[in-house]
């Protein structure tokens, strides 16, 4: 790697590469260019070869990139090389479709244990794993080596459900909470905020309607 600091954007299109690459490979393409990816994912080539390049020269000019030598160090860099176990607190319909989703099954990152507070989903089902009680959340991390923590409870049980994973060894937790949560500086977090996601995209509603309407005004002068 050529530099210890990448900027959080270049690490999140890394996975979006990847998929794409994925695609590639069941397709049996063998070798991609970053006018393709350009193309393909609505990025500058430009930037591409940019943030892969952080890591190392994967690329021949002139050939492009072999997809599955560029998948394979994508994974690398992402550590999904590796068995990374999640848990999942809030077993609730988030949870469950959280749970139930194959994108979290497979590869080396899967959800190993889900927890709920509430006493009527404890012992519960959800796909192969039964819902646990909070009290044995902080042993079950320890015992499973779990580095990363999901959030799918309310926001008033968020930040105390957050304290308790970072005491008991969670290194990142991706939050579903509408809240902002505090951590040491150490421990990375996301939030998936659907909320600001939706009031954000209902200000594009109308926008381009109205740009038609100025550019039929301004054509009539």
């Amino acid at each position: 790697m050529k530099s210890d600091k990448i900027s959080e954007a270049v690490v999140r299109r890394l996975p979006v590469y990847l998929r794409y690459l994925n695609e590639l490979h069941k397709r049996e393409v063998a070798t991609v260019s970053s006018q393709e990816l350009g193309q393909r994912l609505d990025l500058n080539p430009a930037q591409i070869r940019k943030d892969l390049a952080y890591f190392g020269d994967f690329g021949r000019k002139g050939i492009g990139y072999d997809v599955i030598y560029l998948i394979e160090k994508i994974r690398q860099i992402l550590k999904l090389d590796q068995h990374i176990n999640v848990v999942l607190v809030g077993a609730g319909n988030l949870g469950h479709a959280l749970s139930n989703y194959n994108a979290f099954l497979k590869d080396n990152m899967k959800i190993v244990a889900v927890f709920d507070a509430q006493t009527s989903k404890v012992g519960t089902r959800i796909n192969n794993l039964t819902v646990q009680p909070m009290e044995e959340l902080s042993e079950t991390i320890q015992k499973l080596s779990i580095r990363i923590g999901i959030i799918t409870v309310p926001d008033v049980e968020a930040q105390n459900v957050a304290d308790v994973l970072v005491a008991s060894g969670i290194e990142a937790i991706l939050n579903f909470a509408p809240v902002i949560l505090k951590a040491p500086p150490h421990i990375r977090i996301h939030t998936a905020d659907f909320t600001t996601d939706l009031q954000s995209l209902a200000y594009y509603l109308d926008n381009g309607k109205e740009e038609m309407n100025n550019d039929t005004a301004e054509a009539g002068h």
